[in-house]
């Protein structure tokens, strides 16, 4: 009878040192990613003491992550409302 509880106990052993490790590791990438955050913050404080404007920068980052098509074509749309708008 032992053998037979430790093979049932067996696999929820395993299953929960698996789930513990992915726990772990999703912790230490969150980690990881509020002091990148932070860094970041960081970064932005920095540009606005020098006198840039945060708001234009994130902007610029945004667009740079884009591809260039998909950039040309946004900027197209709001070109296109800004027009509709009366705002050029």
């Amino acid at each position: 009878m032992v053998a037979e509880s430790d093979e049932a106990s067996g696999p929820q052993t395993v299953a929960a040192g698996q789930l513990r490790a992915f726990v772990e590791r999703i912790e230490r990438v969150q980690e990881d990613i509020d002091a990148l955050s932070d860094d970041k913050k960081e970064i932005f404080a920095e540009a606005k003491a020098m006198g840039f404007d945060t708001k234009a920068l994130r902007s610029i980052v945004k667009m740079r992550k884009q591809d260039p098509a998909e950039r040309q074509e946004a900027e197209a749309v709001i070109d296109l409302y800004k027009a509709a708008l009366g705002m050029e």
